[in-house]
């Protein structure tokens, strides 16, 4: 495994990161014992990141990571976690709180359901919009004091956010979605982020499966947060899907898959950026792995972009409600 730094004052890390939240959350069912099975792969083959939130599942992610930590040496391990996103018995959202109280709190249950004595890097979900940056920074700085927290990260935020919270603490990195079809960073973002020596973590690299060259026209299942993401929908669904099959006919020249070909373009893309990749099968993780395989040449990288070029989806990422949350679309 490639090793990467995450950002100028952040740790050494594998060049591919481990996203959780499916093993637990938002897209349909899961398989416990496949889930760790996968996630016992992943480190086996070098993987040193692992991705979670406190709200994934309601804590049910933390504890399974817990039970898949079980015989792996902690210190080995990067272990990054999201806070801040509230949500109902039911499982519905119910807004943020990024307050100082809240965090420490938040914090605290998630060393107990992670059973582990620090979190490598803690960063909230969002922006939230009733606390300025620096208070939320401020307070997860005190916790980096009290040796509970290594790193800070934040999440889907703007250039300017980035800017107000590291001049509170060093910032290793932001977490934000990036694919081919996602590249709203390339506006702004990333040139911030490179000028202040932040990492980027990137989550969606293959659109939550829609540019894996797995995805069909069936409806997914209930409970899954495709089902009412515009990307997924209708019209949209059909010339997303076209992007899809122009990129499979570049990755058959090259002798690898669509997943292989958009997860290799995400690395491409620098060497502070690590891709997270939200496996949950092995069959699946094994895919991904293989995208370190090989390495895109200047031919392949113009034949992607003619196939899937910056700004060529048909929706937005998330429905109009929660674009409506994310400080990144609004710089």
């Amino acid at each position: 495994m490639n090793i990467r730094k995450l950002g100028a004052a952040g740790p050494a890390t594998s060049a591919l990161g481990l996203g959780c939240m499916g093993m637990s959350d938002l897209y349909g069912p899961s398989d416990r014992q496949e889930s760790l099975a996968t996630m016992a792969a992943a480190m086996d083959a070098g993987i040193t990141l692992l991705d979670t939130g406190d709200f994934y599942g309601m804590g049910h992610n933390e504890m399974l990571i817990a039970e898949g930590l079980k015989g792996h040496r902690r210190e080995d391990l990067i272990i990054s976690v999201k806070f801040g996103a509230q949500r109902g018995p039911d499982g519905m959202w119910l807004g943020y709180d990024a307050s100082p109280k809240a965090l420490k709190a938040a914090a605290a249950y998630s060393l107990k359901r992670l059973g582990v004595d620090y979190i490598d890097v803690y960063r909230p979900a969002r922006l939230d919009p009733a606390v300025p940056i620096e208070d939320t920074v401020g307070a997860i700085a005190d916790l980096v004091k009290a040796g509970y927290v290594r790193h800070i990260g934040l999440s889907e935020v703007g250039a300017d956010t980035i800017r107000r919270a590291a001049a509170v603490h060093p910032i290793v990195d932001l977490q934000i979605e990036y694919s081919l079809i996602s590249r709203g960073i390339e506006d702004g973002i990333l040139a911030t982020c490179r000028e202040l020596g932040v990492g980027i973590t990137a989550y969606g690299v293959l659109a939550r499966g829609l540019i894996s060259g797995h995805w069909t026209k069936d409806q997914p299942a209930a409970g899954d947060f495709r089902s009412m993401s515009p990307r997924f929908q209708g019209e949209n669904l059909d010339h997303n899907l076209s992007l899809v099959e122009a990129l499979r006919s570049v990755a058959a020249d090259k002798g690898v898959t669509v997943a292989q070909i958009a997860i290799a373009w995400v690395l491409a893309q620098g060497d502070d950026i690590i891709p997270l990749v939200g496996a949950r099968r092995r069959d699946r993780l094994t895919e991904a792995l293989g995208a370190r395989t090989f390495e895109l040449t200047p031919t392949d990288l113009a034949a992607i972009e003619a196939a899937a070029p910056k700004g060529a989806a048909a929706g937005e990422r998330y429905p109009a409600p929660q674009m409506a949350t994310l400080d990144s679309e609004k710089s």
